[in-house]
C-alpha cells in the first residue's frame, strides 16, 4: 500500500471540517477532486472512512482510527521539511575556508568582519589541509576559498586575489655559520645548504621554495621533506637542513635553536586568497571582494 502525504492531508481536512465544500475551499482544490480522491483512498484501506449523506458527514470507526495517525505523520512531515529547510540554509551559508597553516597578519578577522558585513548568514569554517595540496582543498572541492601561496599548479582553474607580498627569509639553526648575519645574507650563500622541501605533490610551489629561479640551474640538495610548521621547526633544529619562509610565518618556525634572516637575490612571498574560477556562489564572491579590499589596506 502506498498511501501519500496528500491523501491523508485531504482526509484530515475533510475530517476536521465534515464538509467536503470547506475542506476543498481550505486545500485549494475543486470538490469533485477532493471527493475522486478520499474513495481512491478508501479504496486503498479497504474501508469507508467517511458516512455521507445529503447534509452531513460523519466519521466511520475506522475514519475516527485512522484521524490522530495521519495527524502524526502529517506533524512528522512538516518537522522534516522544516528540518530540511534549515539545513539547506545552513550549507549555503557555510563557507569552508582552507589552508596550510594560519594566515597570521591578523588576515582571519579582518576577512571575516568585512563578510559578515555584506553577508550576516555566513558560517565560515576553518579547515586545515597538509601541505601537500597546495590548493588547500580547492583541487577536490573540500574547501570554497583557500590561502594558498602563490604561484599556483593550476593557476588558470583559480582566480587569486593576493593578500600579502612580502620578503623572503632563510631559517637557520642557532649554531649555523650565518645566523648571526642580521642584516641579510645572499642566496649564493646559500647554494650549498641542505634545503627542507615540501612534499613532491606540492609541484611548482616546492620549487618555488626551493627558489630554483635563483640557483643558476644547480640542482637543490634536499635534506628532508616536511609537512607542517612543526615539521619544519624540528628539521631546522635538529640541523637537517635550512628553509625559505615568508616574513609573516616566521613565528611559526622561528623559536628555540630556530632564527630566521633576511634573504637577498630571491623574489617575494606571494599569499592570496584563492577560489575556483567557476564558483560564483554569492559567499565566495564576498570572500573574495572582502580580500580585495583587505589587501589593498
Amino acid at each position: 500500500m502506498d498511501v501519500h502525504g496528500r491523501d491523508l492531508r485531504y482526509f484530515a481536512a475533510v475530517a476536521e471540517e465534515l464538509s467536503f465544500t470547506r475542506a476543498a475551499r481550505r486545500l485549494f482544490v475543486s470538490q469533485p477532486a477532493l471527493s475522486k480522491q478520499i474513495r481512491m483512498l478508501e479504496r486503498q484501506l479497504g474501508t469507508e472512512l467517511f458516512r455521507r449523506d445529503r447534509r452531513t458527514v460523519r466519521l466511520t470507526p475506522m475514519g475516527e482510527a485512522l484521524l490522530p495517525h495521519a495527524r502524526a505523520v502529517l506533524a512528522a512531515w512538516t518537522e522534516a521539511e522544516a528540518a530540511v529547510t534549515e539545513a539547506r540554509a545552513a550549507e549555503r551559508g557555510t563557507l569552508v575556508i582552507g589552508m596550510s597553516t594560519s594566515p597570521g597578519r591578523g588576515l582571519l578577522p579582518a576577512l571575516r568582519t568585512r563578510l559578515l558585513a555584506a553577508h550576516p548568514e555566513a558560517r565560515p569554517v576553518l579547515r586545515q589541509v597538509n601541505w601537500a595540496d597546495p590548493s588547500a582543498g580547492l583541487a577536490d572541492g573540500s574547501s570554497d576559498v583557500a590561502f594558498v601561496w602563490l604561484p599556483s599548479a593550476d593557476g588558470e582553474r583559480y582566480r587569486c586575489v593576493v593578500v600579502a607580498e612580502e620578503p623572503r627569509l632563510v631559517a637557520l639553526p642557532r649554531g649555523h655559520r650565518l645566523a648571526a648575519h642580521e642584516e641579510g645574507v645572499d642566496f649564493a650563500d646559500l647554494l650549498d645548504e641542505p634545503f627542507l622541501a615540501l612534499p613532491q605533490e606540492a609541484g611548482p610551489l616546492r620549487d618555488y621554495w626551493l627558489a630554483l629561479d635563483a640557483r643558476g640551474g644547480r640542482a637543490p640538495r634536499i635534506g628532508a621533506v616536511v609537512g607542517s610548521a612543526e615539521e619544519t621547526h624540528e628539521a631546522v633544529a635538529n640541523g637537517q637542513g635550512v628553509v625559505l619562509l615568508a616574513r609573516g610565518n616566521a613565528p611559526l618556525v622561528v623559536r628555540d635553536e630556530v632564527v630566521a634572516v633576511p634573504v637577498r637575490g630571491v623574489s617575494p612571498a606571494r599569499l592570496a586568497v584563492a577560489a575556483r574560477r567557476d564558483d560564483e556562489r554569492p559567499l565566495v564572491r564576498g570572500y573574495l571582494e572582502a580580500a580585495a579590499k583587505v589587501g589593498a589596506c
